[in-house]
């Protein structure tokens, strides 16, 4: 099937829309606007997508294939003539941002004196130098693995650089062998090399390269070629009667096997021995679309930039971005407790031009509060020292009751919560590893307190994981409050999702997987029906991603009833826009730009008093049915005012926007007329006065 067939789905295909998302990423590397280390950041970034692709979505679709399933893409195709095409599209992506490595970001890197090069670009001590250290460190950690007929085919690990070095014995000239050399992890990727203004980063192979032989004495080499595999990532666990047991070993185990699951992606050097991909192919049943050649000037592994664009000396090359705002809602708050205020209002954060440190604070100032009686919370993925588990613990060992649901399967996340969730067992808190089958994306803490002879709930709910680290990378939302009609139903869910209960209706809450899809189809009902008599209808959604085809079908039919529709996708979106007589009231834009764009939030007009949800959801299958959501209502005016202007400034947005035709591309949002609107600037500037109340649609 060819793109014209995929063109004439009413969907689009969320792999080939994915890769769309990461060529906007790659924008990033190739905007004039970007330092030479905001370009590395980026191009690492696009690399690590690109692996959890292949390790996710490739490996997911191998699923069907390696089992005789069946799999009808959102584009029509099954599963393997779907699997060529996606590939093909995926060698071309591959090839596109390993080119803008070699075209573009070297020579960029070279204008400030930072050179990515060979071991003999270096003076006669830098030499010196890496030859001891070859000698030292990289000869005794290295463990050539040979496969012949006497020796079985070593286990190769995932995203690792490995050797493969093809011999002839000289007695024997016509027999070859292959052995493999693994680069231990623990290695760092790149030598470290001053020379007066110029500072060179060697990569490790280049060291490797230049004395391999030393692991060979008495032998011919033929050839030395380096690769790197990807696996699939891809499981499932099933659900188990005793949670606690079972379901954490099968956990274990899961993690275990994805040491030796299928190979999905083979990355080759640029001269790679015949005989050795011929081997390597028939090992892991590959085709030459599973095979990615780097060209001649390009490196193995972009992740590994991390190691240069976090060099202690060149800060001063990274964009400086501004200081953390303080809260509308904290104004004049200063001299009282986090209980204190939110006994007063409400407080909303807009994450991270307001700081996270107000959810610390009010994990921190609980785990002291003689008063406190207990803290709920959920958890997704947590920072590497987290000060969120530090409050949980301080809280446990100072005698509150803290329950903790930690969601083990948060995707290659999975043994850092198994760690913590240790810990804070140890600690006294009662933990819960995941629901079944389910994953908690929720994110929720409830926080019980005795204040005199009554005792009072304050609750935060949000969008963005309980992870300092990325609240500063991620734009995400807070919601803290103290008002009955949050915390009846926050502690309600926790109910649910931690014993046996059903719930009735929330009064300010909807939850996956029972009720949230429907509600959403509710909602967007509405605005069908005041359109149809007459009444102004609009929605505008912010999200992640939108994948699901109930509720696109709904706002297909939306857009045929006149209800004007603006969908704000950061990545994913299987809707089409613009087409006749389906889609032609719905806008679809993209923001990409300084920080990784993560709030959700649904907008529904109804009929002038918006209705406004914000919460953890996606508009995906997974978040509908194979996860735990929450969307919580937003009913004061003032936080309302602040919802709708973040949605204003996206839409405003003219220099981090793209916009999704008809045919799946997209195209950057250029000046119209007016001046730069650059959202992830002016939020910055918001003041309190310039909130708006209604929507620009």
């Amino acid at each position: 099937m060819n793109s014209k067939s995929i063109n004439e789905s009413n969907l689009i295909s969320r792999d080939l829309s994915w890769i769309n998302f990461n060529y906007r990423v790659l924008d990033q590397v190739r905007s004039k606007s970007r330092g030479v280390l905001d370009k590395l950041k980026f191009l690492s970034i696009v690399a690590s997508n690109f692996d959890e692709f292949f390790e996710i979505r490739v490996g997911s679709l191998y699923n069907y294939i390696d089992n005789n399933k069946t799999r009808i893409d959102y584009s029509g195709m099954r599963e393997k003539p779907f699997r060529e095409y996606l590939l093909d599209q995926s060698k071309t992506f591959f090839n596109d941002y390993n080119r803008c490595f070699s075209d573009e970001v070297i020579s960029t890197l070279k204008k400030k004196d930072i050179i990515i090069g060979e071991v003999n670009d270096l003076d006669e001590e830098g030499r010196k130098r890496i030859k001891k250290y070859f000698k030292k460190t990289i000869f005794p950690m290295l463990t050539p693995m040979v496969f012949d007929d006497l020796h079985s085919f070593p286990i190769l690990m995932n995203k690792v650089l490995i050797f493969g070095v093809v011999t002839k014995n000289k007695a024997s000239s016509n027999k070859k062998k292959i052995s493999f050399i693994q680069v231990p992890i623990n290695l760092p990727r790149f030598f470290e090399y001053r020379i007066q203004d110029k500072m060179f980063f060697i990569p490790i192979e280049k060291i490797i390269s230049k004395y391999i032989s030393k692991f060979f004495r008495s032998i011919t080499i033929e050839s030395v070629s380096l690769f790197r595999i990807i696996r699939n990532g891809d499981f499932t666990l099933e659900e188990s009667e005793d949670i606690e047991i079972n379901f954490l070993e099968e956990l274990k185990q899961k993690l275990k096997d994805r040491k030796f699951s299928r190979v999905v992606r083979l990355e080759v050097s640029n001269s790679f021995d015949d005989y050795l991909l011929k081997s390597l192919k028939e090992r892991f049943k590959l085709d030459n679309y599973n095979i990615m050649k780097l060209p001649i000037d390009s490196i193995i592994d972009f992740t590994s930039l991390k190691q240069i664009y976090e060099f202690e000396e060149f800060s001063d090359f990274f964009s400086e971005y501004p200081n953390p705002i303080q809260s509308f809602d904290m104004e004049g708050s200063s001299n009282k407790n986090i209980f204190e205020i939110l006994s007063e209002k409400d407080v909303f954060l807009h994450h991270p031009y307001n700081s996270f440190d107000p959810v610390i604070r009010l994990l921190n100032e609980a785990a002291d509060d003689p008063n406190v009686l207990s803290i709920k919370i959920t958890l997704y993925r947590t920072a590497k020292n987290s000060r969120v588990i530090d409050a949980l613990l301080k809280a446990a060992e100072n005698g509150k009751h803290v329950s903790v649901l930690f969601e083990v399967k948060a995707r290659f996340d999975e043994e850092n919560n198994l760690k913590n969730g240790y810990q804070l067992e140890k600690a006294g808190c009662y933990v819960i590893y995941g629901i079944g089958s389910l994953k908690t994306h929720t994110k929720l803490l409830l926080i019980v307190r005795r204040e005199g002879k009554k005792v009072k709930n304050y609750a935060h709910m949000g969008t963005g994981n309980y992870n300092e680290t990325t609240s500063r990378l991620y734009t995400d939302l807070s919601l803290m409050t103290s008002d009955q009609n949050y915390t009846k139903d926050a502690l309600e869910f926790f109910n649910v999702i931690t014993g046996h209960s059903v719930p009735e209706d929330y009064e300010n809450l909807i939850t996956a997987p029972i009720y949230m899809r429907d509600k959403i189809l509710d909602l967007i009902e509405k605005e069908i029906s005041n359109s149809k008599s007459g009444i102004d209808s609009k929605i505008c959604i912010k999200i992640n991603s939108l994948q699901d085809k109930k509720v696109i079908n709904k706002l297909y039919e939306a857009s045929n009833s006149g209800v004007k529709i603006c969908l704000i996708v950061r990545g994913i979106c299987c809707l089409r826009p613009g087409r006749k007589n389906l889609s032609e009231n719905i806008e679809v834009i993209s923001v990409v730009g300084d920080y990784l764009e993560h709030s959700r939030i649904y907008y529904f007009h109804n009929s002038g008093d918006p209705i406004i949800y914000s919460g953890s959801a996606d508009v995906m299958i997974r978040s509908f049915k194979r996860r735990i959501e929450s969307l919580f209502k937003i009913n004061e005016d003032f936080i309302k005012k602040q919802a709708i202007t973040i949605l204003n400034y996206n839409l405003r947005d003219n220099c981090n926007s793209y916009i999704l035709k008809e045919e799946g591309n997209y195209v950057k949002k250029g000046l119209i007329s007016g001046e730069k609107f650059d959202l992830f600037k002016e939020f910055y500037n918001l003041k309190k006065n310039n909130l708006e109340g209604s929507i620009i649609l």
